[in-house]
């Protein structure tokens, strides 16, 4: 029997090797997930001893039906009858190693899985809770095969150490205990002195595969990134014709996972090639013993055939020492990896006494004094102040990069500001539950992304629980209805990855129509008819009216035009309120919005 290198699960080895104590910190993180089935574990526990146990009695009733095999002087119905009883014995036995093992494996099966299931989950739900600027910088390929890896770490620490390791060492101390008993000290203390060699050069070789190891995982995490980038970037790779250039990054990770993969291999050999020499060694000393013993008439064959069957019994599971070891290390590694995201500090996170927010009509909306960076040498608003006022439309216009989505990221609790407040009816939202503030307001984005599943889906996301008919109330709201009606599958067309499968503008009418079925009290358009051409874009403006009506809208727009009919308007330029009023008293002011509605109708003109 062989290690094979290709078995184990690969490790993402972004972060410093973990020290022993590390391993132990992890184990204690993951024993209250499975304790909460004590009583299975205790069970497996139990069939795991009652497997051991009958595995090591097969060698001696081995003995026992080789010695009775033996001639005898007593008749021929003793020789007949003793050894049918013992065949009897030897067969049950096999039996109740496998059925206990069985037995074991299926009263922890639960145990594994559930423990499995609700640290994926906690997981999960975690990566949700945390900001905005996580999900900004992490790598998608990396973390979901960091969660991947932590889940089948948690199935593979239990069944090598639950499995492997533990039933091996009480096996160990039964054959031990019987060889010291039965023969003279001299078995035992062979039979230690390997196992003791044989672990020591297993873990050291092992130790010494480990930067192997991790060239591996980490070359195959960067073809594996490198690949995911590239995919989710594919229109962008075919408008400047870099496939070849995509393939040639992508080969190189390849190439040196190559490399790095024959290194371990070659170091992996020399691993199987010293333990196979240990046992050699100490099978051919403990036969040569018993050997030697039958010859001198104080053991008898039976004797020997029990210390071969046990030494072979012994070494099985030893000749895995080696990937077992790793594995364990690695799931120990996997593991506590996830269990680093896991315990990943929430940016934004809901204070002790937050409340729901409850409004049971349309709220008014502050900004007061709001300061906010990014980062801390690069400040983004600068003492911004306004009101929204209940049921009223405010828009914030302005050039690129002058803060204008910071406010509505702001309002979401994206980011919490670093000096000022934001309040709704009189509420500070840092004072408020994040789930009852999202759910008080919808936003239509200017980068709609929609889920890899239907139209139908991707709208009923904005109210998982709306009926078809208020779906369709929405698509049709959102002028869509009719381009869905037209498709082959209608509501059930399937948008594709990212929604790709859709143009701008229908994506910009699923993400309108979506937000519509969700029917908050405030509603924030980020550029909403960016992608709509001007006949579409004049009629659903229509439609964004009349669903602003007896609502509080903030309006984020580049398109002047779009704003035309607010109660105020927000002239904001590199993080200060340059100017605001109507767009009547804008244009009479002459200044900063005047000159940014001429360029934009001198524009339209030419076109």
């Amino acid at each position: 029997m062989r290690h094979h290198a290709a078995s184990s699960p690969v490790v993402s080895t972004d972060s410093p090797p973990q020290a022993a104590s590390s391993d132990w910190g992890t184990l204690k993180r993951l024993f209250p997930y499975l304790w909460e089935y004590k009583w299975r574990v205790m069970a497996a526990l139990t069939f795991m001893v009652c497997a051991k146990l009958a595995n090591v009695g097969v060698p001696l009733l081995l003995k026992e039906l080789i010695d009775a095999m033996s001639p005898q002087p007593s008749g021929a119905q003793a020789v007949l009858v003793v050894p049918l009883a013992l065949l009897v014995g030897y067969g049950l036995l096999r039996l109740s190693v496998s059925g206990f093992t069985e037995l074991r494996e299926l009263v922890f099966a639960e145990a594994t899985q559930g423990a499995a299931r609700k640290i994926a989950l906690q997981t999960f739900e975690h990566l949700h809770n945390l900001s905005l600027r996580f999900h900004l910088e992490r790598q998608t390929g990396g973390m979901s095969r960091d969660i991947e890896r932590g889940v089948r770490g948690i199935e593979s620490l239990i069944a090598y150490s639950l499995y492997s390791i533990v039933p091996t060492l009480i096996e160990v101390v039964l054959v031990l205990s019987i060889l010291g008993v039965k023969f003279d000290k001299w078995y035992a203390i062979i039979t230690l002195m390997a196992l003791a060699l044989y672990i020591y050069f297993t873990v050291t070789i092992t130790e010494w595969r480990t930067k192997f190891r991790k060239q591996v995982n980490e070359f195959d995490s960067s073809a594996h990134t490198r690949a995911i980038d590239s995919l989710l970037n594919y229109e962008t790779v075919k408008y400047f014709g870099n496939e070849a250039f995509e393939a040639a990054r992508y080969d190189e990770s390849l190439n040196k996972l190559r490399r790095a993969r024959i290194k371990a291999q070659n170091s992996l050999s020399a691993l199987n090639i010293g333990q196979q020499l240990i046992i050699a060694v100490a099978l051919v000393a403990m036969l040569w013993r018993a050997t030697d013993g039958v010859v001198q008439g104080h053991m008898s064959l039976g004797d020997l055939v029990m210390i071969n069957a046990f030494m072979i019994q012994l070494y099985i599971p030893l000749n895995f020492l080696g990937v077992i070891y790793r594995e364990i290390k690695q799931s120990l590694t996997d593991l506590d990896k996830m269990f680093v995201l896991l315990e990943k500090d929430r940016e934004v996170a809901d204070s002790a006494t937050a409340h729901a927010l409850q409004l049971d009509a349309p709220p008014e909306l502050r900004f007061e004094n709001v300061h906010f960076a990014y980062q801390p040498d690069r400040p983004i608003l600068h003492g911004i102040s306004f009101t929204v006022p209940a049921g009223k439309t405010v828009a914030v216009v302005g050039p690129s990069g002058s803060g204008k989505s910071t406010l509505a990221r702001l309002l979401f609790r994206f980011y919490d500001v670093q000096q000022g407040a934001i309040r709704i009816q009189g509420h500070e939202i840092r004072q408020v539950t994040q789930d009852s503030l999202r759910l008080s307001i919808g936003i239509v984005p200017q980068d709609t992304v929609l889920f890899n599943d239907t139209v139908y889906y991707n709208i009923a996301y904005g109210n998982t629980q709306a009926s078809r008919e208020q779906v369709e109330a929405a698509a049709k709201s959102a002028r869509i209805h009719d381009f869905i009606a037209s498709t082959p599958l209608g509501y059930n067309t399937m948008v594709g990855e990212r929604g790709l499968k859709l143009s701008g503008g229908e994506k910009q009418r699923v993400a309108i129509a979506r937000t519509l079925l969700k029917n908050p009290a405030i509603l924030i358009f980020d550029e909403a008819t960016s992608a709509l051409d001007s006949s579409n874009e004049r009629a659903i403006q229509a439609e964004l009216r009349e669903a602003a009506q007896n609502k509080t809208t903030l309006v984020i727009a580049h398109r002047l035009s779009t704003v035309v009919d607010a109660h105020e308007i927000l002239v904001l330029d590199n993080g200060h309120i340059v100017e605001r009023g109507t767009h009547a008293q804008l244009l009479s002011a002459n200044g900063r919005y005047a000159q940014m509605w001429m360029l934009q109708q001198s524009q339209e003109d030419t076109n």
